[in-house]
């Protein structure tokens, strides 16, 4: 921007000096013009009267060339040509008479008054003056005189006029350049604060103000920004500090739940040992009971869990695994052998916590076998940077509107149902393991019909994450 504006104010000082410069020299040099024209005139016009009082009439050709050199004498480097009907006499006989044009000459006749004419012959200029003789009688004679005479010192002049003129825009260009970058400091310098301010502010430094200086555009525009940026540090920190108490209540409330819950736990196992003895409605109400228990113990559970990954306490217990086995052993623990086929390659080690991925691959295998269809494959491969396990389904798949919401807390992709046996966080619980890890988890539709997540770890997982 700063370029654009220096090239932008000394064009404009540039057009304008130029402008102003063409001007000037074409008054000047009309004034020099007009100013010798008129002295030319003005001696030829003396000059002519006072030898013409002394002219005998009608002339010979002696008589008309001693004329037009006693003309002569007074003018300088002027040549003067006489013309009396067939008779043409000059003060210089080597000089050109082509420099009379057929046109000064016809008008010098026929109004007998001065005629003048700018002229070019060989390149240089001269002021052609032509005029018919008058006596003192009053009547125009036949007589008619003209001068010839350089104008190459006014162009000179005219030339060094103009060459001090292209001087002097030099230093014009080069101050305009000067006030030019000045200026832009002067705009560019709040700018640039404002831009440091804002790229701060989008950095999270909600502390980021500019310095308001003046009263223009720019100190309006700089007040209106620390105006915003306080309101905006304000409202952040008014929703993280609701933020923080609503975590803080989901942990407080979860922990609060635990003893309880692990009491009904107890009494609901109690109750599914004796449902057989008790009466049939009895014992529906006993198995409903120990689910719902359940199910709520599991929901209290994610709960802490993800409180503990908002407040970030989670840490790593990594160690070197082997993820095959890992898999199998996940596999078994559920009962889920014979419901999955596995293609695990053989010795793709990591380091990795256990616990954490053993709740990734639980997760992500039993949706599959909640809600998709037979069979489920899980498939383990390894590169030389990028571990990668897919689980895929046969079922009918996800809907395209809810592939962006998979792992959104509390999001379930059936919402006819209104309740269903998970609490809605294991997805969003799975993908935050699996970034703990610095990899991810991805969502999507198999071209064949049903779904396939893909979890996929980095080749030297970080050992230890705070």
């Amino acid at each position: 921007m700063r370029t654009r504006l220096v090239v932008a104010f000394v064009l404009v000082t540039l057009i304008t000096a130029v402008t102003a410069t063409a001007l000037a020299y074409r008054e000047s040099r009309n004034a020099v013009l007009e100013r010798a024209q008129n002295a030319i005139r003005t001696d030829f016009r003396n000059r002519v009267g006072e030898v013409a009082a002394d002219l005998d009439i009608p002339p010979d050709r002696d008589t008309l060339a001693r004329f037009s050199t006693s003309v002569a004498h007074g003018l300088g480097d002027a040549v003067v040509v006489a013309r009396y009907h067939d008779l043409t006499a000059t003060s210089d006989s080597h000089a050109d008479r082509t420099r009379i044009t057929p046109e000064l000459r016809t008008a010098v006749r026929t109004t007998g008054r001065m005629r003048f004419q700018r002229v070019e012959w060989h390149g240089e200029p001269f002021l052609v003056v032509g005029a018919s003789v008058a006596f003192d009688t009053g009547r125009t004679s036949d007589l008619d005189v003209f001068t010839i005479a350089p104008l190459r010192a006014e162009e000179e002049d005219i030339a060094v006029l103009l060459e001090t003129v292209r001087e002097g825009l030099i230093p014009v260009v080069l101050l305009a350049a000067a006030l030019a970058l000045l200026a832009a400091r002067t705009v560019l310098r709040p700018v640039r604060d404002l831009g440091l301010a804002t790229r701060m502010l989008a950095a999270g430094e909600l502390s980021a103000r500019v310095a308001v200086k003046g009263r223009d555009e720019l100190a309006q525009l700089a007040e209106t920004f620390n105006h915003t940026a306080e309101s905006l540090q304000t409202s952040v920190a008014e929703l993280r500090a609701q933020e923080e108490r609503a975590r803080r209540f989901v942990a407080d409330v979860s922990h609060e739940l635990r003893t309880p819950l692990a009491a009904m736990t107890m009494v609901s196992t109690v109750l599914d040992e004796d449902a057989d003895q008790l009466p049939p409605d009895s014992a529906l109400a006993a198995r409903t009971v120990s689910t719902e228990i359940a199910q709520l113990t599991r929901l209290v559970q994610d709960l802490i869990e993800i409180s503990r990954f908002d407040a970030k306490t989670v840490s790593l217990e990594a160690a070197e695994t082997d993820l095959a086995e890992l898999v199998r052993s996940t596999l078994t623990r559920r009962g889920w052998t014979g419901q999955v086929h596995t293609d695990l390659s053989d010795g793709v080690r990591a380091r990795v916590d256990r616990r954490r991925i053993d709740v990734v691959v639980a997760n992500l295998v039993g949706n599959a076998l909640r809600h998709g269809g037979q069979p489920v494959a899980v498939v383990l491969r390894t590169t030389d940077h990028e571990i990668t396990m897919e689980v895929t389904d046969r079922g009918p798949g996800l809907p395209s509107e809810a592939l962006p919401h998979v792992f959104d807390r509390f999001f379930k992709a059936d919402t006819a149902r209104s309740r269903s046996e998970g609490s809605g966080l294991g997805s969003a619980i799975a993908l935050e393991n699996a970034q703990l890890h610095g990899g991810t988890i991805t969502a999507a539709n198999r071209p064949g019909g049903g779904a396939v997540f893909t979890l996929r770890l980095p080749g030297n997982p970080p050992q230890d994450i705070p």
